[in-house]
Order: structure tokens, then sequence, then C-alpha cells
């Protein structure tokens, strides 16, 4: 079955050794993603949403550069720290967008 890498570039993804994406088959799988921007600098440093919003959009474009799209998305799974307090802002986030 045919694999094809997705890298964004970050300093990280040649030292550890790993991809944003990996498209296998049918199927693409999104490693770990975190609130950075193009140059790696953190976006919504103690804000949830944005942190969130950020997030969503670098999950987008390693999907889109796979041919997917976030509607093609059956699962995900979020990792916060205190949740309680940050659970509705993240949620609103994934929820807007949702297309």
């Amino acid at each position: 079955m045919k694999r094809e890498n997705y890298a964004t570039g970050t300093p990280w993804e040649p030292i550890v050794g790993y991809s944003r994406a990996v498209k296998v088959g049918n199927n693409v799988y999104v490693s770990g993603t975190t609130a950075t921007d193009a140059s790696g600098a953190l976006v919504g440093v103690g804000d949830a949403y944005a942190q969130t919003k950020q997030i969503i959009a670098n999950i987008e474009r390693a999907l889109e550069a796979l041919g997917a799209t976030l509607a093609d998305v059956v699962r995900t799974r979020i990792y916060v720290k205190e949740a309680r307090y940050r659970y509705r802002r993240k949620e609103s986030a994934r929820s807007s967008c949702r297309k």
C-alpha cells in the first residue's frame, strides 16, 4: 500500500522522526498537534479557544495536503491541563470549525 508523508518543516520532525500526517491507502493519520503558527510561535497563550482554533487550522492544512478535509475526520482526542476550566471554550472552538 502506498504511504505518503506530510511534513510542515518544523525542526522537531527530522529530529524525532515524525510527520504531521501520514496517508496510507485511503486513511490519513494526524499526529499530535500544538497551537503553533508557521514560524513555530505559540498562538493564544492562556486562551484555550484561540489555541484550539490554531490546532484545527494546522490539522486542516495537513488533511488538505493529503486530499482529505475536516469533514472526513471520524475521531479526535484533546488533552488539556485543568480541563474542567477549559472544556467549554475548546468545545466551542471545535464546533465552530465543523463544516
